[in-house]
């Protein structure tokens, strides 16, 4: 961007570009493309056992359908959200977003699932959860239940433990290093942890100390953390970033409930993905980072070969896991990688579409599955053209909830959010406030031939 600028007139010149681009053209449609895939892998994980077990005997020692699933979507989201914030330039408008996107739709499933739970549908609702109500409910709004041994009341929630991780830590790095911090030394810090995660126990922090102390705690910490960063001035602001980046770190290297390495290796791969956007944005160099970017699924296979499951298994199942984790590892970085070539090609506009409404997919698929348990008890006592029937059906349901979901609630959450998302960025600070100025030089990086190319083509988001 042209250095004669001024810092209003550089905001007000992303705040146009934002407005002019309507938020639909806004998106890659490969990564809509992906998360269908992604949606579709876990969701054919979840009927193996209610409809086909052979499949699950055969299949799954040797690829996991889930983990495959949920790491194209990490590798999504590493993609895509830090480059968000950076684009807002503005901590307290990212949050805003990021609540009205998440929560939403993920109170509704989870009081659902409570329900469900509470009425058993399927299974009980789980002893802890009827056992300490108020804890649980608060590990679950602070979204990191995964990281504060508190089990889920939906079996999907616990990615989205690490995706709270992921915000915290980009949140950080923000504030602690505006003119953004070095992908390379990011990524092998990443991948030095995932190497030494193997010695580190799980669960340990709360088995220490207690589970009710750990979980108001940490609320603590990040709800001090977060407002010391929108509200403070420069100075608290540095705190609570540190706290953030603190917390996030020890949550994941003594409290992750499947074990240190394996945690580790989910970041490493976020932090992968948004190195793969530096890189198309031009950002980073290619034989300076791409070679690094690599490294990445080749240390997450490695760890898991070596260190294997973070809990105790039988012989087999622990080979079975390694080999399982490690090819779902693979296909899902093979998946991004033939996503990204084939940007440029027109692609299944039903996969289009339902990548739009995987978050609502992911949510709410694990209730209709219980359903389906309820109905179909036996799934050896079913024909298999009946059990291809069944899944013609669920599917077609999950879709149709999924699809009045993304309608009724996500996206006028989003679009609520949005707009409360930019006031909050007018107001986090003045315009004239020299930690202002030096955020918004983020944004002002890339050349003003870019910026006028994102006019008329879309982006990332």
């Amino acid at each position: 961007m042209p250095n004669n600028l001024s810092v209003r007139e550089s905001g007000r010149l992303q705040a146009t570009i934002q407005t002019q681009i309507p938020p639909t053209a806004r998106r890659h449609v490969w990564l809509d493309v992906l998360r269908g895939v992604a949606v579709l892998a876990v969701l054919f994980e979840h009927l193996l056992d209610p409809l086909f077990p052979e499949v699950r005997a055969a299949v799954s020692p040797w690829f996991d359908f889930g983990q495959y699933g949920v790491m194209v979507f990490f590798l999504i989201s590493g993609y895509v959200v830090p480059a968000s914030l950076e684009r807002r330039g503005s901590v307290a408008g990212f949050w805003v977003g990021r609540l009205f996107r998440l929560y939403p739709l993920w109170i509704v499933a989870a009081v659902l699932g409570t329900v469900f739970g509470l009425v058993q549908v399927y299974s009980a609702l789980p002893g802890q959860l009827g056992e300490r109500p108020v804890v649980a409910g608060l590990a679950h709004l602070t979204m990191l239940q995964d990281f504060l041994q508190v089990v889920s009341v939906v079996n999907v929630f616990w990615t989205l433990s690490y995706e709270m991780v992921f915000y915290l830590l980009v949140t950080a790095i923000f504030v602690l290093w505006p003119r953004r911090a070095g992908a390379t030394g990011t990524l092998t810090v990443a991948m030095a942890g995932v190497l030494l995660g193997g010695a580190l126990p799980a669960g340990a922090l709360s088995h220490a100390l207690g589970g009710d102390i750990v979980v108001v705690g940490v609320t603590a910490v990040l709800a001090a953390g977060l407002a010391g960063i929108v509200l403070g001035g420069r100075r608290v602001r540095l705190c609570g970033a540190a706290a953030l980046a603190v917390l996030a770190i020890v949550l994941l290297a003594v409290n992750s409930r499947i074990g240190a390495w394996q945690s580790l290796a989910i970041v490493a791969t976020m932090f992968a993905g948004t190195a793969l956007y530096r890189l198309d944005q031009g950002q980073l160099l290619w034989r300076r980072t791409g070679p690094i970017v690599a490294l990445v699924p080749v240390v997450c296979v490695a760890a898991a070969i070596w260190f294997g499951p973070g809990w105790s298994m039988a012989d087999q199942q622990a080979q079975a896991f390694r080999w399982g984790w490690s090819a779902a590892v693979v296909g899902a970085w093979l998946t991004f990688g033939i996503g990204r070539l084939l940007r440029s090609v027109a692609l299944p506009r039903f996969l289009v579409r339902l990548g739009l409404i995987s978050y609502s997919v992911y949510l709410l698929h694990p209730l209709v599955v219980q359903v389906l348990r309820r109905l179909v008890p036996y799934p050896d006592q079913v024909s298999l053209p009946g059990r291809i029937a069944w899944s013609v059906v669920l599917l077609g349901v999950v879709v149709g909830c999924s699809a009045l979901g993304y309608r009724f609630v996500e996206r006028p959450a989003q679009e609520l959010g949005r707009r409360l998302a930019r006031s909050a960025a007018r107001k986090e600070r003045a315009p004239g406030d020299p930690y202002t100025q030096q955020q918004q030089k983020v944004s002002r990086t890339a050349p003003w031939r870019v910026v006028r190319e994102r006019l008329g083509r879309p982006g990332p988001y």
